[in-house]
This record gives C-alpha cells, structure tokens and sequence, in this order.
C-alpha cells in the first residue's frame, strides 16, 4: 500500500469533472522532459480508456528518445499546429496542466489556456504554484508528476482502468525525473509503484535502453566535445560548467534531446557537487542545474536564472550573451559557498 498523499478533497473534485466532462486537453511545458510526456501520455492512455475525447497538446516539440512511447504520434505539437491546437484548446471542457507551477512555462500555449472557459486541473511537483487553475494538486516531496498521476489513478478507484501504454509512460516519467533512480529516489513507496508498473506489463529495462541507448553518432560526438573542451571546474567551489553555443549545436546537428543529461556528467568527478550546463537557443540561453547533497540549485536558479525546481534539479533562463552567462555564474558562486559546507554526502 501507498500513503494517500493527494487529498481526499482533490481526488473527488477530479473524479465529478471527469463525469461531466467529455473533450479532454492535456498540456505541459515547454521543451518536454521524460516526466511532462511520460505523465501527459500516461494520464491520456487512461483517459482515452475511459472513452474520453482528449488530446495532448505541447509547446514545441518532444526529444527524439520519447518518441518510441505509444501516442507520441499523435501529439499536437504547437509549432507545427498552431491554429488547430488552439482549436483544440477553445473545444476543450477540461484541461489538465502538468507537471509546471506557472502559466508562462507554457510558453506559445499561454494565452489560449488562459482564455479557455474550460475547467482546469493542475497536477505538478514544483514548489509555489501559481492560482491559474480551478483544482491544484501540488506535492513538491513526491519526485515526479509521473508518479502523481499513478496516486491519482489508483486514489480514483481506477488502476484497473490502467493499461501498459499508461504503464509505460509513467514509468518513462518517473525513471527520467530522477536520473534512473540516482536521486530523489531515496523512497521506498516509489518501489512498490514500480513494482505494480512491472505487474502491468512493462519491460523497464528495455524503456532504459530505449531512452538512454539509442544514440546517434552525432549526440556522442557532441557529448564528448561537450565533456572534453566546454567545461570548466571550480574545484574550490564544488563546482563546474559546461556551455554549448548555437553554433557548437549546429557542428554536431543537434536535435533536441541530445544533450539531455549532459547536466549530470559533472557530478561524476569526485568533491564537485553543484553542475550548470547552458545551452543557447534563438531567444535566451537555457540553464539546467544540479546538485549532490544539501545544496540548493533551486535557490541559485530562482534567485539568479529566473527559474526554480528542487533542491538537486532545477532550470531556469538567461537573457543575454553566453559570455555573460558564464560571467553571471562565476561571479555567484562565492554567495553560496556556505552551502557546500553543509553537504556531508
């Protein structure tokens, strides 16, 4: 058995929408991660299970490992569709809003989803949400929306209503949000959910190799350059970086996904503990965060990066020149030395 984290309240005010509610939109953030599309497909599996009318409707587009999750294809995907996923959005009765806390982490999709009549439900694991929806299930301690959606199912008396495609993207979510189960995972709940996701059917092994092992020649080449000339230590601080320019992208025909995890690669040297990896992009420079132990890159994104997350994975962006981005990150890093004196792991 699993604790009942989402309120009693939450999970019928859920359950009375969906009996009254037939044209169902499932959107998430911008630049989908695992844990968007896994807990979006996982969520429109059920629901489409359930006889439902529901679409899933997307920002831009999703990383190329995901692609091999069952209904990907049939994603609409806003900057190819523009005019009928705002369509979709002005017909839709209910909106689900995951795994974002702010509406302007929807990017393009914002305005529709605001002007839209419909009801809208919020499930996410973000700290401070904003009030843009009419249902807010936020648990910031549980690792992903992924998981979130499998506690609702099974909290609506459904989980026999879950098939393997649910199964599977849900699985993909939460294996993705926790870097295959290196952090955040410390909870032995999370095992027992999987345990049940097995019981359903899926392979998780080979969902593994599917997202982390089919790479192209070129994502490695990237990588490596990535590793071997872009990065920079602060061994003094814990600390390292690494940046790509548009350019760099481009030598290495990026597609989107392929620096997914390059994050994380720091973390590997022994004593670093806090990693930054930007990434430019035609309109400001992507940051991604992460940490080991007690220190806090939530902090450091919200405070410096107009961004947020947890405490050991967060993002945010910057609006200027790589140069100065690197400078910015150079410049703070003696502000939050005290926190690595906390860090015992």
């Amino acid at each position: 058995m699993i604790n009942k984290i989402i309120a009693e309240e939450k999970i019928q005010q859920v359950r009375k929408l969906l009996e009254k509610k037939e044209k169902i939109v499932i959107t998430c953030h911008v630049s989908p991660d695992g844990d968007a599309i896994g807990a979006s497909l996982g969520l429109y599996h059920f629901l489409d299970g359930l006889g439902k009318e529901v679409n899933v409707v997307v920002p831009d587009l999703l990383p190329r490992n995901l692609l091999f999750l069952k209904g990907t294809k049939e994603i609409v995907v806003y900057t190819r569709y523009p005019e009928f996923a705002e369509k979709l959005m002005s017909e839709a009765e209910l909106i689900f809003c995951l795994d974002f806390n702010a509406i302007s982490r929807i990017d393009r999709l914002q305005k529709s989803v605001s002007l839209s009549e419909a009801k809208k439900v919020l499930i996410d694991h973000h700290l401070n949400p904003e009030d843009f929806c009419d249902v807010i299930i936020s648990h910031p301690e549980v690792a992903s929306t992924s998981e979130l959606i499998f506690r609702l199912i099974c909290r609506m008396g459904m989980f026999d209503r879950m098939g393997l495609y649910s199964a599977e993207a849900i699985y993909t979510g939460m294996m993705t949000d926790t870097g295959n189960f290196t952090y955040n995972s410390n909870i032995p709940e999370m095992y027992y959910i999987i345990a049940e996701l097995v019981k359903l059917g899926i392979n998780k092994d080979k969902i593994y190799a599917l997202v982390y092992n089919t790479n192209s020649v070129d994502k490695i080449k990237l990588n490596g350059y990535a590793v071997s000339e872009k990065m920079e230590v602060f061994p003094e601080y814990k600390a390292a970086m690494i940046s790509l320019t548009r350019e760099e992208l481009k030598r290495y025909d990026y597609h989107k996904g392929d620096s997914e995890g390059l994050v994380n690669v720091p973390l590997g040297i022994e004593g670093i503990r806090f990693s930054t990896f930007f990434r430019e992009d035609k309109e400001y420079i992507k940051v991604s965060m992460r940490s080991k132990g007690f220190f806090p890159v939530n902090k450091v994104a919200a405070e410096h990066f107009n961004g947020g997350g947890h405490l050991n994975a967060a993002g945010g962006e910057f609006h200027g020149t790589m140069e100065e981005a690197q400078a910015l990150l150079r410049s703070i890093l003696p502000l939050y030395d005290k926190y690595m004196v906390k860090d015992k792991d």
